[in-house]
């Protein structure tokens, strides 16, 4: 059962937003040193390493996992093998603005699942919220110029981002029906251990289709290294334990406003390491995504 939102469950909801905006940045650094889905495979294999020490009794026989494992590949498919191999993917074909603007409907996505199929009703404060929260999303996209936005065109790097919301949206619902043992639900590490590891299985025979069927190729360095450990660490590691803590507190539908913030977080991030200052836009976009939090939470 849901908790609401409270200023540290809001938190937790904004930490995964902003290193999943790092995950933006830093995958498009390297997006022509290393194929996508590799990059998705080697970033989970090093946060398995990550989280082996903290949790590797849940790989025993008599840990749970087994028992359960069509759960845990279910989760791992749509959380771990399908998301960031697909937004990967999309930032090889399409834009950083049609990317993160197709990315933006998220909570229509979740509102939209929690309605066909989990049992939740829309209330007129979230449709609201969503109205809200997309409208700072697009202004930070079009940098408050919104003849960009009547020249986007979608491509085939859209469709893939597309088909990655749907797949996070399903897969934060999915999250909420408790099917394992407590054993494992109450203990983060072995619940994304368990996760990772059926995700490992996707996220490789993705891999080796894609060594198999293209001219795949890495290009190693220090920059690749560094990338590697942060997606893994940050974007994956610590962003998916915050999120899944976050969406048992406030539910699904209210979590989805929360990831409009990554797009915001990602202008930032790239003003800072292009080194220009941050502009009006970015405040009033600011003001309309949190006033869509705001508004979205109200009972």
């Amino acid at each position: 059962m849901t908790q609401g939102l409270n200023w540290r469950t809001a938190l937790l909801l904004t930490v995964p937003p902003l290193l999943w905006a790092g995950n933006a940045v830093v995958g498009r650094l390297v997006r022509d040193d290393i194929p996508p889905f590799t990059l998705n495979f080697l970033r989970w294999v090093v946060a398995f390493a990550i989280l082996l020490p903290l949790a590797g009794w849940v790989l025993r026989r008599s840990g749970g996992m087994w028992a359960y494992w069509r759960r845990f590949a279910v989760l791992g498919l749509f959380g771990v093998g399908l998301y960031n191999t697909l937004q990967y993917l999309a930032l090889k074909t399409s834009t950083a603005l049609n990317v993160t603007l197709v990315a933006s409907s998220m909570p229509l996505w979740m509102l939209a699942l929690g309605t066909l199929f989990f049992d939740t009703r829309v209330s007129r404060p979230q449709l609201i919220g969503a109205g809200l929260s997309m409208t700072g999303v697009v202004v930070v996209l079009t940098r408050g110029d919104w003849h960009e936005l009547m020249a986007l065109r979608l491509v085939t790097g859209d469709v893939f981002m597309l088909a990655a919301t749907f797949c996070w949206a399903l897969y934060s619902w999915l999250l909420t029906r408790r099917a394992e043992p407590d054993a494992i639900r109450n203990d983060w590490a072995a619940f994304l251990l368990a996760q990772v590891t059926m995700g490992l299985v996707w996220s490789g025979l993705f891999t080796a289709g894609e060594w198999a069927l293209t001219d795949a190729h890495i290009q190693w360095s220090g920059g690749l290294l560094a990338a590697l450990v942060f997606v893994a660490v940050g974007p994956a590691v610590l962003a998916y334990r915050c999120w899944g803590l976050g969406i048992q507190k406030a539910g699904p539908a209210m979590a989805g406003f929360f990831t409009n913030l990554t797009p915001l977080f990602a202008a930032l991030m790239s003003s800072a390491f292009l080194g220009e200052l941050p502009q009006a836009y970015h405040g009033l976009a600011f003001a309309l995504i949190v006033a869509g939090i705001m508004v979205s939470s109200r009972r």
